[in-house]
């Protein structure tokens, strides 16, 4: 169906309105709504563009410059479905007229003299075509595309090509190539953000602003090669190194993921964990590869942010997924430390390379059996089903993971919550350079901070909820035991299974729980009880309510925009590169393709459910009860 003719010069004198789905031209006699026939005004999810909310198109009209006329008329004729054929563009007139042969709809644009603006000559004819009838639309180029998603790209980096797509559709009636979609939103994330070149140019001057804001905090980088090609980044706060020396358990997770943007590299970080069990971040790294050499940096910075020979360090616990390079590190940097396997990924790989559902149940139960007698029971449960799992602990000595075995202060922490993290923030800041995915996480961590000191100045229990909720458990089963107190601080505790001895003074029971855990357990609870104690009090004091909130009282303090940034060569860069040199991109670039996706599986952080055992067949999925088996 043809269009009908349309006075331009009538309808552009008045001002141009995007809704949410069509384009009106607001007149004092009538209005025009032109609008996607197979789109809603209900349509969700909407594609946010510019607002032109007053083109004016009239005689005498005027524009800063004839790129905004260019813009200008380019918006209208996608909104109005016809195209432009541009027949000047020069430094002084900028003229136009429809592509359609024998339509009259001409305009020129000329610059004022003396000044920079452009203002409309003429604009004559109205348009007797029938315009565009198909999707595709010559107006519609990758800087229009740009210009359309940039607000939809400042909410939602991770805005996929395919739905630039569809929105496009839906809200202007214009197809665009899958191609165009993803270079208008590389053009309107170089807008935004600057490109990935420019992020790496502007990290010395990144990290003498967050030493300058946030005094001592660590932060450096480094280039290699004659061509200053990036290397490696470091950062941690002080925020972040005050809390973890002075309040955290002496526990620290460490592990590193794959960045999937323009260049590759590696993000490792190492973290604590609060008095909660929430996530503590203390350092995080770039690096351009994982190498043996990188994770001995990596453990280098640490060493030196935590002084390991000061009085407020004691001996650390490092949980990993021990890779071969950062075994050797930490050996190097922390000999003294106990460097032991994240439980998730041994249990993950015995999984894996036996796939039977009774040895897993049983290597679970072997895992968390607190004394040696109880775990070299289970094993020799697992070998009498398969020989072949004593290989595999050879591979995996259970020194270094099993409950009963390590040697290391885990506090009932056995798995590495920053995995999750990482790869949250690898998914999360892939389409941003490089200074903007570290301010990401720097806010992230502000906004942590922010909320869990409110949360503790909440709380009036004298331990956190998590550690509470452990004693009154504890409490519970206490009055199950029969106590017999040997002297003031040690005391038999008898029940039908076995007797356990408990010595508050040193916090320890023969069942090992409380020095594992850190909380009284139900036998110490049940000593603490008979001599008239709080048993809260007992517990170790970085579960206690004051600890949280120590952690968490240091600021983050924000970092200005990079406007007011110095130049290169105005500051100094506090080791690392020097700051007037420029960094360039490392070498390891992304190849062409789609990368692939590696997220951790959830139902791997749970420990599974536990598979029944008949007594009398010995076969497994249901009990001795329903057993269809004769006797």
């Amino acid at each position: 169906m043809a269009h009908q003719p349309i006075s331009m010069v009538d309808i552009h004198s008045l001002p141009l309105v995007y809704t949410d789905c069509s384009v009106t031209l607001d007149h004092p006699d009538h209005s025009v709504t032109l609008a996607s026939a197979d789109h809603a005004t209900d349509q969700p999810n909407s594609l946010v563009t510019p607002a032109l909310t007053s083109i004016p198109l009239a005689v005498g009209q005027e524009f800063p410059d004839v790129e905004t006329c260019r813009r200008t008329l380019k918006d209208a004729a996608i909104a109005l479905h016809f195209d432009l054929r541009i027949v000047k563009s020069d430094r002084s007139r900028f003229i136009a007229k429809c592509s359609k042969e024998g339509c009259p709809w001409r305009i020129h644009v000329a610059k004022c003299p003396g000044v920079p603006t452009f203002s409309i000559r003429t604009l004559q004819g109205e348009h007797t075509c029938e315009g565009v009838q198909n999707l595709h639309h010559q107006q519609a180029s990758v800087g229009w595309v740009a210009r359309s998603v940039e607000a939809r790209v400042r909410d939602n980096p991770q805005y996929k090509p395919k739905e630039i797509l569809q929105d496009i559709r839906d809200l202007h009636g214009v197809s665009v190539s899958y191609m165009q979609a993803w270079r208008g939103k590389e053009r309107s994330m170089a807008a935004l953000h600057g490109t990935f070149e420019e992020g790496y140019q502007l990290l010395p001057a990144y990290c003498e602003q967050i030493r300058k804001t946030n005094p001592g905090s660590s932060a450096s980088v480094f280039a290699i090669g004659p061509d200053n090609c990036f290397h490696r980044l470091f950062v941690s706060f002080r925020a972040s190194i005050y809390g973890f020396i002075n309040v955290c358990r002496p526990l620290l997770e460490i592990d590193r993921v794959d960045l999937k943007g323009k260049y590759l590299g590696s993000l490792f970080c190492a973290a604590a964990v609060d008095a909660d069990d929430s996530l503590f971040p203390l350092a995080v790294a770039v690096v351009d590869s994982e190498t043996d050499e990188n994770w001995m940096w990596f453990m280098s910075e640490l060493r030196k942010l935590l002084g390991v020979n000061t009085e407020n360090m004691p001996r650390l616990t490092i949980l990993s997924k021990r890779h071969r390079g950062l075994v050797e590190a930490v050996e190097t940097h922390f000999p003294s430390s106990f460097h032991g396997f994240c439980l998730r990924y041994v249990s993950e790989n015995f999984r894996d390379t036996f796939k039977n559902t009774k040895l897993v149940n049983i290597f679970w139960i072997a895992v968390y059996a607190l004394t040696v007698a109880e775990f070299e029971s289970k094993i020799s449960e697992m070998v009498e089903i398969s020989q072949d799992v004593i290989p595999w602990f050879q591979s995996f000595p259970p020194q270094l993971w099993a409950v009963a075995y390590f040697e290391g202060v885990r506090y009932g922490h056995f798995t590495l919550g920053i995995t999750e993290q990482l790869y949250s923030w690898a998914h999360e800041c892939h389409e941003l350079p490089i200074v903007q995915m570290m301010e990401h996480i720097r806010q992230q961590l502000v906004s942590w901070f922010d909320q869990r000191r409110n949360v503790g100045m909440r709380w009036a229990s004298v331990l956190v909820p998590s550690a509470e909720k452990r004693v009154l458990e504890a409490v519970a089963d206490a009055h199950c035991y029969q106590v017999l107190r040997a002297n003031e601080v040690e005391f038999e505790i008898v029940s039908t299974e076995r007797t356990n001895i408990v010595d508050i003074r040193t916090r320890v029971c023969s069942c090992r729980r409380w020095q594992i855990y850190g909380v009284p357990c139900a036998h110490a609870a049940a000593a603490l009880i008979s001599c008239g104690h709080n048993v809260q009090l007992f517990a170790e004091p970085c579960f206690t309510v004051t600890s949280y909130r120590e952690t968490y009282s240091q600021a983050i303090n924000p970092i200005p925009s990079r406007n007011f940034w110095k130049g290169p060569g105005e500051g100094t860069n506090g080791g690392g590169a020097k700051a007037d040199i420029t960094i360039l991109p490392p070498k390891t670039r992304r190849p062409p393709g789609r990368p692939k996706k590696k997220v951790p599986r959830a139902e791997s952080t749970k420990r599974p459910k536990r598979v029944v055992q008949c007594g009398r067949c010995h076969l497994l999925g249901h009990s001795q009860k329903k057993c269809t088996l004769s006797v």
